[in-house]
């Protein structure tokens, strides 16, 4: 039987979040770099900027689509195969990019493998491993530890890629992106399943996946949050992939861009290990649907500032430093929310859901930044869309009912 989270010991604990973020971290940082390389990739293979982004946005809406069934099967046999295969098809994905020279191999490469490996790999499973793991009362600071394993990543990659395509060309770059995320496989191990215990109580009866699902579906509350998560997707994909597009569209230096994405990583650290403490202060004094709108109406503010600003490094360098703070902060809260309104049994599948909702919205923000520049030859009305939507989801939080919708059926009799 599985061990009751109060029962694993610190060391134990601390060693399955260690997993968990550095997993997140390596194969978040191969994600979130790939951007640097959309000029590279448009002028090696004449393609355009709207086909190379489509291929990146097709990546980020199939991350989503993964997520689900990736969070399904961990659930049902445990994450460890999950990760093992996952980290195996980054690594395979990323390394023939350079190889690829029209839309469909790209969309393979970047689209299918790379993005689908990281699905695998990514907070389904990740989340809902470290949800099952710690008293409900933690959960808050672990699931913003791990998040913030990918906000390191990203911090640690963006300039690594940078500094060795400079040194080395774009295509070895790359080529280094696909072999750390092998790093990862040790963690699959430590990750492979629930400790168990002799003598342990028998496990309580489980709502059914369909049914829990089902009643999902039909939960306002959920269907709010689902929709905040992918004013989140369309905010993160356009950033992680059109952020360096920006700067060279701004007269600025392309290393602005490395370490733009870089900053963002850094101070997302910051924000999620101060969501993580907000979530967990008191006793969880500051309701989670409260934090999210807050955060929300700061990237609004953020951008807004930033579009009306003139543009210079520092500048730059200032708003990706905002952005940071919230960028993925949104993570810990949501699958918060998740775990409280339907308990810990389906978090796999249940915040998979949320995820493709947030990876919807990542496809758009990927997608319609290289339109938007082909069209207009910069990304203010981008920006302007990216601020309203902010706005939106700040006030679509505000309905949502924090209160347990968990089911027990009752248990068959012997």
């Amino acid at each position: 039987m599985t061990k009751t989270p109060a029962s694993l010991s610190a060391p134990a604990v601390w060693l399955v979040l260690l997993a968990a973020g550095g997993t997140f971290a390596l194969t978040m940082g191969a994600r979130q770099s790939m951007g640097l390389f959309l000029g590279d990739l448009n002028s090696s293979t004449g393609l355009g900027l709207a086909q190379i982004s489509l291929a990146f946005a097709f990546g980020q809406l199939w991350w989503g689509l993964t997520q689900p069934f990736a969070g399904l099967v961990a659930d049902r046999y445990g994450p460890g195969r999950v990760l093992i295969l996952g980290v195996l098809l980054v690594c395979t994905g990323t390394a023939l990019i350079p190889l690829m020279h029209s839309s469909t191999g790209l969309i393979l490469a970047i689209g299918v493998l790379a993005a689908g490996g990281a699905g695998m790999a990514g907070p389904s499973v990740l989340m809902a491993a470290t949800t099952r793991l710690v008293p409900a009362e933690r959960r808050g600071m672990a699931t913003g530890i791990v998040n913030a394993g990918g906000s390191f990543g990203q911090f640690v990659f963006a300039p690594i890629a940078q500094g060795m395509t400079a040194a080395a060309g774009w295509v070895s770059a790359l080529q280094l992106l696909a072999v750390l995320p092998l790093m990862a496989l040790p963690a699959a191990w430590v990750l492979r399943k629930q400790p168990t215990a002799a003598g342990a109580p028998a496990a309580a009866p489980v709502e059914p996946t369909g049914q829990v699902l089902r009643r999902a579906l039909r939960d306002r509350s959920f269907l709010l949050l689902s929709g905040g998560f992918m004013v989140c997707g369309f905010h993160v994909a356009f950033l992680a992939t059109h952020l360096p597009g920006v700067v060279v569209s701004c007269g600025l230096p392309a290393a602005v861009g490395a370490w733009s994405l870089a900053v963002i990583g850094l101070f997302n650290i910051v924000g999620s290990f101060g969501i993580g403490w907000a979530i967990g202060f008191q006793g969880g004094r500051w309701r989670m649907k409260s934090l999210l709108s807050l955060i929300y109406l700061l990237r609004g503010v953020a951008v807004l500032v930033f579009v009306l600003s003139p543009k210079s490094s520092a500048g730059m360098l200032v708003f990706a430093a905002v952005m940071g703070v919230s960028f993925l902060s949104t993570v810990p809260p949501t699958a918060g929310l998740v775990a409280r309104f339907f308990g810990p049994a389906h978090m796999g599948t249940l915040f998979g859901m949320v995820m493709l909702a947030h990876q919807i919205g990542g496809f758009l923000g990927a997608y319609l930044g290289g339109k938007t520049f082909e069209a207009t030859g910069n990304y203010t009305w981008m920006f302007y869309a990216d601020a309203v939507l902010a706005f939106g989801a700040a006030l679509m939080h505000l309905p949502i009912r924090e209160s347990s919708r968990v089911v027990v059926p009752a248990a068959q009799p012997a």
